[in-house]
């Protein structure tokens, strides 16, 4: 049996680019330069059981809920 996967998605139209996902887990979370200012950007949106914690953590802190983490 394969171990679990879980997808990131970010709503772009929500993230106000305020570095909190970044900041609560710099391992795959970066602010990347858009045509509407800085937003909230995974380096990888499909991660591990190992590193679903620390992603959480990311999710639960964005002060405008535009992180969701589900099972892939």
């Amino acid at each position: 049996m394969g171990k679990a996967r879980y997808k990131i998605k970010v709503d772009e139209a929500t993230c106000i680019g305020c570095g909190a996902c970044a900041s609560e887990c710099p391992e795959n979370w970066e602010l990347k330069e858009t045509g509407e200012g800085y937003k909230g950007h995974p380096k990888a949106s499909v991660i591990s059981e190992e590193d679903l914690e620390k992603n959480k953590a990311a999710e639960s802190i964005c002060p405008v809920q535009a992180i969701k983490i589900s099972k892939a």
